[in-house]
């Protein structure tokens, strides 16, 4: 079947590789494992650019080299969203007598690409895009418009779960549900050394 993936990039890497060392993960490679049977005609990477920390300056220089990675891979799209960070009080889960219930934090909040990503596959089901779409993702959110997709367009709809639990309300409709394993990400990594039109380039060395 005639495949499009949608990859909510933030779903995977807090559910999946986050202090694994599976972060140089080659999604082509990937939907080979997993979805061996399907055709894949495009993959749909939805992320957003971090920003330096003070506790990790080299962050965004390493993302910008596994996009760099990613664009390796003929038939896979990166879409920006954005990243939104902001000082809020939040409650101490075991105040100590005498000190204050709530300490002021940075939150970070990934805004925009949920939402990317369900206006690409509504759209790409109306365009008759895809005979298949895999949404890579264990985000419950994502349950509405998957339901659109099977419903109004007749289109077979698939999960890949990088979340270590199961996501009952995704299990519940998509038409196949499979758990992104350790042994998959295991054999699906890019070489250490990768080429493109600007040359040679390394993974990253903490990776």
């Amino acid at each position: 079947m005639k495949t499009f993936v949608y990859v909510d990039a933030f779903n995977l890497y807090y559910g999946a590789v986050k202090h694994t060392p599976y972060k140089w993960l080659d999604f082509g490679a990937l939907c080979r494992v997993m979805i061996p049977k399907n055709t894949v005609a495009c993959i749909k990477y939805f992320t957003a650019r971090v920003h330096p920390r003070g506790d990790d300056p080299d962050q965004p220089t390493r993302q910008a080299v596994y996009l760099r990675a990613l664009q390796t891979i003929p038939n896979l799209q990166i879409v920006f969203g954005h990243y939104l960070s902001h000082v809020v009080w939040m409650p101490l889960a075991h105040p100590t007598p005498g000190q204050k219930p709530f300490v002021q934090v940075i939150k970070t909040e990934e805004k925009g690409s949920d939402v990317n990503l369900a206006t690409h596959l509504l759209v790409d089901a109306s365009d008759g895009a895809f005979e298949c779409a895999v949404i890579v993702s264990g985000d419950s959110d994502l349950r509405a418009p998957i339901q659109v997709v099977l419903s109004n367009f007749h289109k077979t709809v698939g999960v890949l779960n990088p979340q270590k639990t199961p996501c009952k309300a995704l299990q519940s409709v998509a038409r196949f549900y499979k758990h992104i394993r350790e042994s998959a990400l295991q054999a699906s990594q890019f070489p250490p050394v990768l080429t493109d039109a600007r040359g040679s380039f390394h993974k990253p060395g903490s990776w």
